[in-house]
């Protein structure tokens, strides 16, 4: 069983009101496992998702990708000191999908003291890679730059 990297335990039901109120919530993004080390979420294939072709848009798992990791991210960091911000991303694309729901898996794979680099993998129902996404974050001091999470902090 790998080590915990998050900052401290934190319930699923707290890290979930992180979605609320945003464009998480507009997409349907939910929050659905916080292991030791890695964050899930489910994203629906649906009118808000698709693009004019009905395809899965490249954009919403992007958008998908960067939520995992950005929430991932600051779980990993003291609230009270640090807020983690995306500085770079970087997608492929690997097969469409028109139906159900995708699911995304963000971990770690740099965990520094002035950034992160995640690893996000978006894969369909049938567990098959729909999107590989790298992201890189900045972890910021509260107050230069960054702006304190509410619902961690």
């Amino acid at each position: 069983m790998p080590t915990p990297i998050w900052f401290k335990e934190y319930p699923l039901e707290d890290v979930r009101q992180i979605c609320q109120g945003n464009m998480l919530e507009h997409l349907g993004i939910e929050l659905t496992e916080l292991q030791d080390d890695c964050l899930v979420g489910t994203m629906p294939v649906d009118h808000r998702t698709v693009q004019p072709a009905g395809l899965l848009h490249g954009g919403a798992s992007v958008a998908l990708a960067e939520s995992l990791g950005s929430i991932a991210a600051n779980l990993c960091v003291d609230p009270k000191r640090w807020v983690c911000v995306g500085q770079e991303i970087n997608a492929s694309h690997l097969r469409p999908v028109r139906t159900g729901h995708v699911t995304g898996t963000a971990k770690p794979l740099y965990l520094g003291r002035s950034s992160q680099v995640w690893g996000i993998s978006v894969a369909d129902e049938r567990q098959r890679m729909v999107c590989i996404v790298r992201l890189t974050v900045a972890v910021v001091a509260v107050g230069h730059g960054g702006g304190k999470l509410k619902l961690l902090g």
